[in-house]
């Protein structure tokens, strides 16, 4: 009977802690709430990135054919030529590379930057496994790992991405642009980035690839947020609220021009001076960071996940970077052995007499490759 009577007392006491963690997780929104799946928003704006991203991929290998057939022709690019202009296939390149700065526009205008921003590493696959069977330049295992891990990251991040804000007008934009956390980063950005032109570049600038990248990313950031709240300005013209009388709209226009003027000015220069294996996944990892807390701050896309989501997104960023840095470091290896690349290099022609193309880690820097 006493067995009997604790028994029937544990279930009890069982049963009430259950109850009273059910209560506790409905008054919180339950562990459902933060599993809802992905929004209409986020699924249109991960189309648009991924999109993005097989059309850039697929450019640099359409103009890299497009470049060895006008050479056959004329003075290759490599030397200062001009003939590829005449041909048809470079054109096509271009124009799919268009799309594609399209289509990644289009995405920020839907879907966070957390979510959109790292993406841009599926461009990386594609130019790689294209290249592999369209232009025979061998893959080395290590290479096919560093694109499974861009891969699995990459899902990581898609799966537990932040939902995307409301927002109803550019002029809840602009507020959010001038709330004081962000006007503090943004001061910092911008005062960091003037220094760095000022003080820094005429002294370091062609001896230290950080200087030049440093510049790009900080810049970047800035335009990364101007461009979103661009494109969410037009979003909403096109949908029938006209927001394009809103002196605001024509502030961030001028805004993402300056910024990507910048940007481009001083990625030319990394990539004119340094190796395009050493440029392309630091500014991948200081772009990127710095895109992430410059979204984090302005949209406050953290504030709408718990800590599990949060934690577990930053691993899939981790993991993007490992894969990056693996293909770059091995993408000139072939199996049995390893290339050390230098820091700084002049510009050479590779063994095809082409000038070689990196594989674009950020869409400003897909424009400079022609």
């Amino acid at each position: 009977l006493r067995s009997d009577l604790a028994n029937l007392g544990f279930l009890k006491f069982q049963k009430e802690s259950f109850d009273l963690w059910g209560i506790r997780m409905a008054e919180s929104g339950g562990w459902r709430d933060s599993y809802r799946g992905m929004s209409s928003d986020n699924i249109k704006g991960l189309v648009l990135a991924i999109s993005s991203s097989l059309f850039i991929g697929a450019s640099f290998i359409v103009k890299k054919k497009g470049l060895k057939k006008a050479a056959t022709t004329g003075t290759r690019a490599g030397v200062g030529g001009y003939s590829y202009l005449y041909e048809p296939l470079w054109w096509i390149g271009m124009t799919t590379m268009l799309l594609g700065e399209i289509a990644n526009f289009a995405a920020y205008a839907f879907a966070p930057a957390i979510l959109v921003t790292p993406l841009g590493a599926l461009s990386i696959i594609i130019s790689a496994v294209l290249a592999h069977i369209i232009l025979r330049e061998k893959l080395h295992v290590f290479g096919i790992l560093g694109c499974a891990l861009c891969v699995v990251g990459s899902t990581t991040i898609v799966l537990h991405a932040p939902q995307e804000q409301e927002i109803d007008s550019v002029l809840e934009v602009w507020n959010l642009a001038t709330e004081p956390a962000f006007m503090f980063y943004a001061s910092i950005i911008i005062g960091a980035a003037v220094f760095l032109i000022i003080r820094v570049v005429p002294q370091y600038g062609q001896t230290n690839v950080m200087v030049y990248i440093a510049i790009c990313s900080l810049v970047g950031s800035l335009s990364v947020m101007s461009v979103k709240a661009l494109g969410i300005a037009l979003k909403l013209t096109f949908s029938g609220t006209n927001q394009l009388f809103y002196p605001q709209t024509w502030v961030f226009t001028l805004v993402v021009l300056t910024c990507v003027i910048t940007q481009l000015n001083y990625l030319n220069k990394a990539l004119d001076t340094f190796n395009t294996a050493i440029v392309s996944p630091i500014y991948y990892v200081m772009f990127t960071s710095l895109t992430i807390l410059a979204s984090v701050i302005m949209f406050k896309d953290w504030d709408r996940q718990n800590g599990t989501q949060i934690v577990t997104e930053m691993c899939g960023f981790v993991t993007i970077l490992s894969g990056t840095f693996l293909l770059h470091r091995t993408k000139d290896m072939v199996e049995g052995s390893s290339v050390i690349l230098p820091l700084r290099i002049s510009k050479h022609a590779n063994e095809d007499g082409f000038e070689s193309e990196g594989i674009p880690l950020r869409r400003q820097e897909s424009l400079m490759s022609v």
